[in-house]
């Protein structure tokens, strides 16, 4: 005997599969390499310890 189907799990699935397939399409075309992603957090990151490193004094706490 075969196996009963769920048209409205089935036609979901389908949905699902290719609203996937078109992030996949569209990150290959459009998106970041890993690489290039840490490559700008470590520029931002080093930016930042510049900014910090030419601090005059101290900043004041927000505590007071």
């Amino acid at each position: 005997m075969s196996e009963v189907t769920n048209l409205n799990r089935y036609r979901k699935q389908q949905a699902r599969d290719a609203k996937r397939r078109a992030g996949a399409q569209n990150a290959a075309q459009h998106g970041r390499t890993k690489a290039e992603k840490s490559a700008e957090a470590d520029a931002a990151a080093r930016a930042g310890r510049h900014l910090d490193g030419h601090l005059r004094g101290k900043l004041p706490d927000a505590d007071d």
